[in-house]
């Protein structure tokens, strides 16, 4: 997911994504676990996925608080 896609959504629907995505998270570090996870480079992908949810979300935050200046 792209950060211009991320942007695009409401506040209500990135934290929804994040949700998702850390337990999507979860359940391939338990696969990893068992020996049952085949693509290794899921869970980085993911990692980026939920740090780039939360870049945003943090951004927007700023941008509420009146940061910038």
């Amino acid at each position: 997911m792209k950060p211009e896609e991320i942007r695009s959504m409401t506040t209500d629907e990135i934290e929804r994504k994040l949700e998702e995505k850390r337990e999507e998270l979860f359940n391939l570090r338990f696969q990893l676990a068992m020996h049952q996870l085949k693509d290794h480079n899921r869970i980085t992908k993911t990692k980026r996925e939920i740090a780039r949810l939360l870049t945003i979300l943090r951004e927007r935050e700023e941008e509420w608080e009146g940061g910038g200046g």
